[in-house]
């Protein structure tokens, strides 16, 4: 067995604390990461506050960039010293519909999460990239693109591929208008990669702060979601809206605001989604969803991020000091994303 170093949350409202696993010997078609920097997604805040009494101890992190340490005897993508980078998947069944189209983030026997997630070989729980090394097989990895900012790639892995993925399936590019919901981890991503699609963009945010920092994203305009007349005056005015906000909220307003056959992407989970009938129904609205993405799109992801030098806004923090980004994260005191740097764990 390999042995590695991760900060743990061990007890519901403990201290992050480091601790010592190990991970699986390598399989052959398995690479091992030495991890450099994880970024910390909201995925990551949930898991910790949700965390039960008698649980596992929790290593989150599943949006991450390394070098290669060491190779199992099947692989030939990578050699020892790539720089390389892993999302949230890292396995899927491989046969079912989804899989073979190349959308394993919907296989049909679930995908195997970063962490939290089901080994399909040995059946152990997995653990996450706030560490100094993770093992994952060949299929999902991906080569970090020269010249872009590692820290700054990590976060594309996870919330970089949750928005490109609906702009790309939705073909969002030259002579759109588009919307975007929510200035955050993945909405000043979104705004970037809308822009370089070719796309107007107007963020909708809900604190007049923001505006500021999202011209200087890109945006073309910013409507304050809370200001009634503003928002009246957006009607039909948008091919598609990306809603990148986390908290249940009204769809209805941004239906209303987009053109017919436009297209309002939710990205948040909550329970439900409760449009009013009549703002969806006029104008043959379309209200949908999106969720990750798949091998093929992560690749492409990474090609366009390169081409357009598009990387995320982070705060670097050693890795020991995640328990502080933890609760600046619960505030959204954040621009735009922290990201660990693992070297304190070695």
């Amino acid at each position: 067995m390999r042995t590695t170093t991760g900060m743990a949350l061990t007890t519901p409202g403990g201290s992050w604390e480091p601790y010592r696993f190990e991970r699986r010997d390598l399989r052959p078609d398995d690479i091992a990461v030495r991890v450099t920097w994880c970024g910390v997604c909201h995925t990551d805040l949930h898991a910790a506050e949700d965390l039960a009494a008698g649980a596992a101890p929790l290593v989150p992190g599943h949006e991450f960039v390394g070098e290669v340490a060491a190779v199992g005897g099947e692989v030939t993508a990578f050699r020892v010293g790539d720089p390389v980078a892993v999302g949230n998947i890292v396995d899927s069944c491989g046969v079912c519909a989804a899989c073979r189209s190349g959308n394993e983030q919907f296989c049909a026997e679930f995908p195997t999460t970063t962490y939290g997630g089901r080994d399909r070989v040995d059946g152990s729980v997995t653990l996450g990239a706030y560490s100094g090394e993770y093992v994952v097989r060949e299929s999902f990895v991906y080569p970090v693109p020269s010249g872009l900012d590692p820290a700054g790639v990590a976060p594309l892995m996870c919330a970089g591929a949750t928005v490109y993925e609906p702009l790309r399936r939705w073909a969002v590019g030259a002579g759109q208008q588009v919307g975007v919901v929510g200035l955050g981890g993945l909405g000043h991503l979104a705004v970037r990669f809308a822009q370089a699609l070719g796309a107007g963009v107007t963020v909708f945010t809900s604190s007049s702060g923001k505006a500021e920092a999202a011209r200087a994203l890109g945006a073309d305009e910013v409507v304050v979601s809370r200001d009634a007349d503003a928002m009246k005056a957006q009607a039909d005015r948008y091919d598609f809206i990306l809603d990148t906000a986390s908290a249940k909220h009204d769809p209805s307003p941004y239906l209303r605001a987009l053109r017919m056959d436009g297209s309002l992407c939710m990205l948040g989970i909550p329970d439900r989604y409760e449009p009013e009938a009549m703002a969806l129904m006029f104008g043959y609205k379309r209200l949908v969803a999106s969720g990750g993405a798949g091998r093929p799109r992560m690749r492409e992801m990474l090609e366009f991020a390169a081409r357009h030098e598009i990387t995320a806004d982070v705060e670097r923090v050693p890795a020991r000091d995640v328990g502080r980004a933890m609760d600046r994260l619960s505030r959204n005191d954040v621009r735009w994303r922290f990201v660990l740097d693992l070297a304190d764990l070695g």
